[in-house]
């Protein structure tokens, strides 16, 4: 067992989301031993555009962090670090005179910049020396434009940034340098590198990414180590002098609570849409698929950055959800896995959910969801089966482009998220990718992935290997299905997406 933190007794993950704001307690086990939440509003000042109060962010991280703080009668002298892990992409500006934001944060759902980055990356030059530094497809989702948007926006703002008076940060940024009294404005490789503005292969920020989007490099953090000192707390109410020791976006988080530590490792999150990384080791590979090259989060020690690809499904559990509040087939998304199961397969049902388009490897945002193979006999069961079924499908053809870019299968695919519960769809994911699936008895791996990340740069954990004997209580998932059968399946997918863009 670690000899760090003697004395100390848990490790505290600030888990920022998009919705609301979590503090979790992490025992050496690796045991969530509580949890506290509180959301926060969403504000949507014209259609296509989303902001957050930064305020409100830090108030509702902070009083889920004073809660649980109080709830354990928990002093400095109990709790070994803090981790903190983050939505992706949403800017916040802030005077650090003052302590203010100059504005609401813009969230990384925004799309008022989209014009202005389609006028910016116009040229095939730009487009492609973006993506050759960054790894990302230029697109308003990142950093780089909502910066821009808001020093033209703002009254004042781009003479302050320019003067040297203003600050840039994604949320982990703003929280670290609130907790920290404003001693501390740093933010990790992980949520750099999803700017839009570092480069992904020198480690920096970049001069002539900056100078495109107009951003002043005064308002840049400083990137440090995912693992490792961010400085200690220093904030009214919060206990003096704790360790603020792990950084990470939400993503590469949940992949580093995997224990995704080495290429070919892959997680995927089950969520309203998927999550899939898969570890690339030390090569940043470019991608054939439009998946984005990215940063993942390190363990300490590690000589120089670690990467991932990355993908996205964009409709997984909102098809569930469609099922129950629009078509009102279903009570509970729980529902789906007993209904699946009583029938032998769907009868040739097959659910093409692009409702907001198909990702890899299809990128079709214009294309709309579909059912097809409708009988007679088609009813309740048949429909929720062909849902779940669509959910491994989509993550399958996911896959498939990662390991081709990747070079290799996938070994293994950890899962987490709300749907990873569905036992039937686990199952039936398995039978498609052919190979094993893991479920940690502890689905919640993003707050893991923090909690890691700040432990093992204290020594409260040894180091990876104690971290990977902590998932002793994995449920596995291996294939059952004749493979001839699995791609008959795929197959009909196959057909029924085709007919959808056709």
């Amino acid at each position: 067992m670690s000899t760090g933190g003697a004395g100390k007794k848990y490790v505290i993950a600030l888990d920022q989301g998009t919705t609301s704001s979590r503090a979790v307690l992490v025992d050496r086990s690796g045991r969530m031993v509580d949890v506290v939440q509180r959301p926060f509003q969403q504000i949507f000042p014209q259609p296509g555009w989303v902001e957050h109060n930064p305020q409100e962010i830090l108030f509702s991280q902070l009083g889920c962090l004073t809660e649980l703080v109080a709830r354990h009668g928990l002093s400095a002298g109990d709790i070994d670090s803090v981790g903190i892990d983050n939505q992706r992409e949403t800017t916040v500006v802030w005077d650090p005179a003052t302590g203010q934001p100059v504005c609401n944060a813009i969230v990384w759902q925004c799309r008022r910049t989209a014009q202005m980055v389609d006028e910016l990356c116009a040229d095939p030059q730009v487009a492609g020396m973006i993506r050759a530094k960054t790894g990302l497809l230029p697109d308003a989702y990142y950093s780089a434009s909502k910066i821009r948007w808001i020093l033209e926006n703002v009254p004042g703002a781009r003479e302050r940034a320019e003067g040297g008076e203003l600050l840039f940060g994604t949320v982990d940024t703003w929280l670290v340098w609130v907790l920290t009294g404003g001693l501390v404005h740093a933010t990790d490789p992980t949520n750099a590198s999803r700017t839009m503005l570092y480069d992904i292969h020198r480690g920096c920020w970049d001069e002539g990414l900056l100078s495109l989007f107009g951003v002043p490099a005064s308002m840049m953090p400083e990137v440090r180590p995912s693992s490792g000192p961010f400085g200690e707390t220093s904030y009214p109410g919060v206990p003096a002098g704790i360790p603020i020791c792990g950084v990470a976006g939400d993503q590469q988080a949940a992949l580093f609570g995997q224990c995704c530590f080495e290429a070919g490792q892959a997680k995927n999150t089950y969520g309203t849409g998927c999550f899939m990384l898969l570890h690339t080791g030390r090569e940043a590979k470019a991608s054939t698929h439009n998946l984005i090259t990215t940063v993942a989060a390190s363990a300490p020690g590690a000589e120089g950055l670690e990467y991932a690809l990355e993908g996205s499904v964009f409709v997984a559990g909102a098809l569930i959800q469609w099922l129950r509040d629009e078509l009102g087939i279903i009570g509970s998304a729980a529902e789906t896995e007993a209904l699946a199961a009583s029938i032998p397969d769907t009868g040739g049902v097959y659910i093409v959910p692009a409702f907001t388009g198909l990702g890899a490897p299809w990128w079709r945002p214009d294309a709309r969801g579909a059912i097809y193979g409708l009988t007679r006999g088609a009813g309740r069961a048949q429909l929720a089966r062909a849902a779940l079924e669509a959910l491994a499908y989509q993550v399958s053809d996911l896959a498939k482009a990662m390991a081709e870019d990747a070079g290799g299968p996938l070994g293994v695919l950890n899962v987490d998220g709300g749907a990873s519960a569905n036992n039937f769809l686990m199952q039936f994911q398995a039978d498609l990718l052919g190979c094993e699936l893991r479920r940690p008895a502890n689905t919640e791996t993003t707050s893991l992935g923090a909690a890691y990340l700040a432990g093992l740069a204290t020594g409260f954990w040894d180091g990876i290997d104690e971290l990977r004997g902590l998932r002793a209580d994995d449920d596995v998932f291996r294939r059952s299905m004749e493979p001839a059968r699995a791609e008959a399946l795929l197959a009909g997918w196959h057909d029924a997406v085709r007919r959808t863009i056709s």
